[in-house]
């Protein structure tokens, strides 16, 4: 019976990936862009749009694009969340972890990044209003794309990137210091868990800002890189290459202006 009810709460957490996957790709479907966050006839005269129009635009709406970026959360963030998983698994047999807590850590997590895709919503509709991105969250000016890939890259070497990249990448010493037993324990320590791991990986997030937040390529890309830095074997040896490679993008993205032009 354990067997059975780990396989099947397993099974329900990767299901709702998929359903969240699934739902931002009808999504992007409904707005007319591609996976690459390209806009299509109707998706580019929906962009095209000023948000001070008189007239019920989602992407200009708090509501609705708060749920977007919720749906985001859930999509790209719970495959990170795997490693932390396995670590309480662990101490289900060492200790007195039980599946309530491992519930109870789900659901920490995903109320800290529920509230960060909140602040996001507010981010976007500042932006959006102040005519930086339009519709589709995409770039109007290569100088704002390339200063927010330096901002990212440069964080990537920051000592608060560092800091929280480790709890991230080492749960099981988080679970050893901040332990608590059954579901209310297990929210907290998903709250402490997941605003580290915020502080850890915000700047993919804003990222979104640079290729337009519908662009399920990216999203792809992202959700990967953030697993690959969660895995204990290789996590300390890609985030500063990655930081090196968003430096070098945001370089060519504020030069390629003056070098097209030539």
């Amino acid at each position: 019976m354990p067997h059975l009810v780990r396989s099947t709460l397993w099974l329900g957490f990767f299901g709702l990936i998929l359903v969240a996957w699934w739902v931002m790709y009808s999504m992007a479907m409904d707005m007319d862009v591609d996976l690459l966050g390209r806009p299509g006839e109707m998706g580019a005269a929906m962009a095209a749009m000023d948000p001070r129009m008189p007239m019920y635009m989602p992407m200009a709406n708090f509501g609705p694009l708060f749920w977007m970026w919720a749906i985001m959360m859930a999509a790209m963030m719970l495959p990170t969340l795997v490693p932390t998983l396995r670590s309480y698994e662990d101490l289900m047999i060492s200790a007195d972890g039980t599946r309530a807590g491992w519930l109870g850590v789900i659901s920490g997590y995903l109320i800290v990044w529920v509230a960060f895709a909140a602040l996001i919503t507010g981010a976007q509709l500042a932006l959006l209003y102040g005519g930086v991105i339009d519709m589709l969250g995409i770039p109007k000016s290569n100088v704002f794309a390339g200063l927010l890939l330096l901002a990212v890259g440069g964080f990537q070497f920051s000592r608060t990137k560092e800091m929280c990249h480790g709890v991230c990448h080492s749960p099981m010493i988080y679970f050893l210091g901040h332990w608590r037993t059954g579901f209310a324990g297990g929210v907290r320590m998903g709250l402490g868990l997941g605003a580290f791991c915020v502080g850890c990986c915000w700047g993919f997030m804003a990222l979104g800002f640079v290729g337009g937040v519908m662009n399920l390529a990216w999203m792809g890309l992202a959700t990967l890189f953030m697993v690959l830095e969660k895995l204990p074997q290789i996590g300390h040896a890609v985030t500063k290459p990655m930081g090196v490679i968003l430096i070098i993008s945001g370089l060519a993205m504020l030069v390629w202006p003056f070098i097209g032009g030539m």
